[in-house]
């Protein structure tokens, strides 16, 4: 696993854009001085390959300012999982990281955790907490539905919630 000393000696990070570039030329000079590190992978997060191995590079960006690398996940605040600014990235758990995620695409009511009941035409709203379902009832109209679990997620969620 890389260090923080080698990161440092390979590649410059800037804090308030969260760009890696690099020191020196790489692969036989086929990369510049100067260049932007990493590609984005398929999962929609950039990756900086160092020495034969892949990592994050919020991972890296981590690593770089603060000297290690957490035990836990990092969860990119605004949802962007390209802008790894320092103060877009914070430490979290499995669980709070899940909690900050966007509306699936596969959502139909447009609003996280509604959706149509059609056995009671109504919208039902849910959510997620400590790994229980927590079921927040049946609505005539989608917008009290949109309320009810906006409230419900700023509660159950704190700075996690996500309510887009």
């Amino acid at each position: 696993m890389i260090t923080q000393k080698e990161l440092k000696s390979l590649l410059s990070y800037d804090e308030k854009t969260g760009i890696f570039t690099w020191l020196l030329p790489r692969i036989n000079n086929k990369i510049k001085a100067g260049s932007v590190a990493g590609a984005l992978h398929h999962t929609g997060y950039l990756y900086i390959g160092i020495n034969k191995k892949y990592y994050g590079a919020h991972r890296l960006a981590w690593l770089y300012v603060y000297g290690s690398f957490p035990n836990d996940m990092i969860d990119h605040i605004n949802g962007n999982s390209i802008d790894n600014k320092i103060d877009n990235l914070r430490l979290s758990t499995n669980t709070q990281n899940q909690y900050n995620q966007k509306i699936s695409k596969n959502n139909t009511s447009g609003i996280k955790g509604v959706c149509w009941h059609k056995v009671a035409q109504k919208w039902s709203a849910r959510i997620r907490f400590n790994g229980k379902r927590i079921y927040l009832g049946l609505f005539e109209n989608l917008e009290l539905a949109e309320l009810v679990i906006n409230e419900a997620r700023n509660k159950y969620h704190g700075e996690f919630a996500r309510n887009f």
